[in-house]
């Protein structure tokens, strides 16, 4: 006979597994580690001095905002770490270490735990903190630096002509293509933010992330393919169709946002089909204020507007209940 009074008796679900949030957090900053290599590489040590301030700073303002509030702190599940990395690498190198941290802490306080926490905020905080940090300081945000340029650790970077230079991007905005090879942008030897510019380290994390199944393909497929799609069709200027396409997908924050950001488990939809609209959504959106927008970039905003539109797709996207019948329109 079995002794029932030894049962203890939960609440539902009962499905256990290894995954937590920590260690998918970990596998997150794992997989950004090739794409900061190349950044130091690159653009130099200051690239590592940005990243560990930011970082520094997010971990901070969350263990400072739960000690206030006198709550349990969370810093320990290193999502604070992951928006730090993410912050750091939307930043030029030539950007003051205190900028970093400031969009940081905003991301931290305002975006993430203002709204409750890890798993309550609606939109991504590193994009929320990179879109303040362009209102407050865009002069900063869009000064960039040629690769393999001899700038100080800390303190302020002086751009002059000889070391500046214009993004991909930038000159793509004008429908020609830009003096970096495709090989440069593959490699990431062009001028951008710190995180951004080498597409094999990015593409390399990817698939470690999809190896540990931390992300699934929906997103990042449905959002590259949907820019590529589109360049191609509609390139702007009289420019290969082929060369412009991939410099589009090479160039930029696409790679960056579309495996780290627009794939952030709490701002976006649950279902592979939510994913795919989601992924697909940004695309266009990317495109259009690439094309037609003021600033060469259209990433991150992109993903923020896709980010504020999850609610309406998680609703059209849900599986109905098994049982249910479909409710009728005006009832």
């Amino acid at each position: 006979m079995y002794d029932l009074s030894k049962v203890v008796v939960t609440s539902s679900p009962h499905l256990k597994a290894e995954d937590d949030t920590r260690s998918l957090m970990l596998d997150v900053s794992l997989a950004l580690l090739p794409a900061l290599a190349v950044a130091v590489f690159t653009f130099g040590w200051r690239s590592l001095v940005l990243t560990v301030a930011t970082v520094i700073s997010c971990v901070f303002f969350e263990w400072l905002y739960c000690k206030i509030l006198h709550k349990p702190s969370s810093v320990g599940d290193l999502s604070a770490v992951v928006t730090g990395i993410l912050v750091a690498f939307n930043v030029p190198v030539a950007a003051p270490v205190w900028m970093p941290m400031i969009g940081g802490a905003f991301s931290i306080i305002i975006v993430k735990m203002l709204f409750g926490g890890i798993g309550k905020n609606f939109m991504n905080p590193a994009l929320c903190g990179r879109a303040f940090m362009m209102a407050s300081w865009p002069a900063l945000m869009t000064t960039w630096v040629q690769p393999h340029q001899d700038i100080p650790l800390f303190g302020n970077v002086e751009v002059t002509d000889a070391i500046s230079t214009a993004t991909p991007l930038a000159t793509m905005k004008n429908g020609e293509l830009p003096s970096e090879s495709l090989f440069d942008l593959f490699f990431g030897q062009h001028g951008g933010v710190i995180g951004e510019t080498c597409a094999l380290a990015l593409l390399a994390g990817g698939a470690y992330l999809l190896w540990r199944k931390v992300i699934t393909i929906n997103i990042p497929a449905a959002y590259i393919l949907t820019v590529a799609v589109i360049t191609f069709l509609f390139p702007m200027g009289d420019v290969s169709r082929l060369d412009w396409m991939l410099t589009q997908v090479l160039s930029g924050g696409l790679l960056l946002g579309a495996i780290f950001m627009a794939t952030d488990y709490v701002t976006s939809p649950v279902t592979p089909k939510g994913q795919i609209i989601f992924g697909i959504g940004c695309g266009l959106l990317t495109v259009f204020i690439r094309y037609f927008g003021g600033l060469p970039e259209g990433v991150s905003y992109s993903i923020l507007i896709m980010n504020a539109l999850v609610w309406a797709i998680d609703q059209k996207c849900l599986p109905r209940k098994f049982g249910y019948a479909a409710k009728k329109e005006g009832k």
